[in-house]
Order: C-alpha cells, then sequence, then structure tokens
C-alpha cells in the first residue's frame, strides 16, 4: 500500500506519471525550477518535478498537486505539452508520463521541497545536464514550446515587472528566444503593435541615461484579440 505525504493511504497508477517543465526568469536569464531526489531509485539526483498519479484524480489536478507537494508553488495555470511514452524512458517498466509547462514569476513564490524532494532550486536553462530518464528531452520540448508561444502571444510581460523599459523587454525575448535581436527592429514592431502605454515616467537610480517607463495594456490586447489581431514577432 502507498501513502501520500500526509500519511493517508493512496492507491497510485504506476504506468502513468506527471512532469513539469516550470520557467523563470532572474536578472536576465532563463531558468528551470528542478527537484533533488531524497529517496528510490534517482536518490539524489535532479529531475523536473514529477510523479505518480492516483487513481481517483485527474491528470491536471495531479500535475498541481506534485507540483506543491515536491516544490511548494501552487496556483499556477499549467498547460500540457504531451505525452511522452518510449518503451524504454523508464528503467524498472512501462511508463507513460505526461508533460506540463508554465513561466512563472520566480520572486512571487517561496521554494519548499517536500514529499520526496530533498532539495529544490532554479538552474539557468542552458546550464541544465543530465537529468534522470527522458526529463532532458521533456525540458527542450517545453522549450520549443515556450519559444513558439511567445511569438504568437505576449505572455513574456508575465515576467517583467508592472513598469518597465524596451530594453527590459527585449533582453526577456533574447532570454526565452536564445539569440540577439536587432533593437531599432524591435523597438518599432513592438511599438506598432499598440500593446504598450507610455508612461510619464523614467527609471531612477541608474548609472546609464534614464529610460521611458512603459506598461502593458491587458485590455488593448483584448480588443484587438476580437477584430481579428495576431501577436506575431
Amino acid at each position: 500500500m502507498n501513502f501520500d505525504q500526509n500519511g493517508t493511504k493512496a492507491v497510485i497508477l504506476d504506468s502513468i506519471s506527471i512532469d513539469c517543465v516550470i520557467f523563470g526568469l532572474k536578472d536576465g536569464s532563463l531558468e528551470v525550477l528542478l527537484v533533488q531526489h531524497a529517496e528510490g531509485l534517482n536518490k539524489n539526483k535532479w529531475a523536473l518535478p514529477g510523479g505518480w498519479i492516483y487513481e481517483d484524480e485527474g491528470i491536471d489536478a495531479a500535475a498541481n498537486r506534485l507540483l506543491l507537494e515536491l516544490t511548494g508553488i501552487e496556483d499556477v495555470y499549467l498547460e500540457q505539452l504531451k505525452a511522452f511514452g518510449d518503451p524504454n524512458r523508464f528503467p524498472l517498466s512501462r511508463v507513460i508520463t505526461i508533460g506540463y509547462y508554465a513561466l512563472i514569476k520566480e520572486e512571487d513564490y517561496n521554494l519548499t521541497p517536500g514529499f520526496t524532494a530533498m532539495n529544490v532550486a532554479w538552474f539557468k536553462v542552458s546550464q541544465v545536464e543530465n537529468l534522470i530518464f527522458d526529463h532532458t528531452q521533456i525540458l527542450a520540448l517545453g522549450l520549443r514550446r515556450l519559444r513558439r508561444r511567445i511569438r504568437q502571444e505576449p505572455i513574456g510581460f508575465n515576467l517583467l515587472p508592472q513598469k518597465f523599459t524596451l530594453l527590459q523587454l527585449m533582453n526577456l525575448y533574447e532570454q526565452i528566444l536564445g539569440k540577439e535581436l536587432d533593437k531599432p527592429n524591435f523597438r518599432r514592431k513592438i511599438l506598432k503593435m499598440k500593446l504598450l502605454t507610455a508612461l510619464n515616467e523614467k527609471e531612477k537610480d541608474v548609472s546609464h541615461r534614464a529610460a521611458m517607463l512603459y506598461q502593458f495594456n491587458p485590455e488593448t490586447y483584448q480588443n484587438l484579440l476580437e477584430k481579428g489581431f495576431n501577436f506575431e514577432f
């Protein structure tokens, strides 16, 4: 019989699991959340947050439960990636895992390792290697999906302060897309979309020339969507 973290008996489906790719941005670097296993086959190894599904819960509920139990993070909108079902992805038996991903603001959450995790931490995506099973593959797909979405929807604004500069916004896109952008071209495209509200404010306490501050206008974006606007960057 298996038990959850509260000691309650739980029937686990040991042929289906969940793995979550949680992206964040810190000091201009794109990061991913990893947990260090405290027990079992992969003790002391780093992995994506995940685990088994209970027999009586849905997969979305399982993803949110596991993320909370392992990392302390809750109330995150998780989007499903795909199912990973290579016959040899798990060494002991046939296990299909369902991948999820999300993009969050790191400072909004306190990390607390729990359940079967001895540690939880943010790692720069560019420096991640040697994850367990096929977690590197799942991470790679999550990154590709994120890069595709950020070209189609203004999801990256969630990672910025409420007031930001165009350079901060461009740096965010460069980190997620993994390439340098042409500054004048970026500025022209983003301002042409009319999704930003220019504030009568500039940066404070900076060593360089203070830049204009902007805010993302979600109401304008929704109005444009209703008219058939397509966010392409």
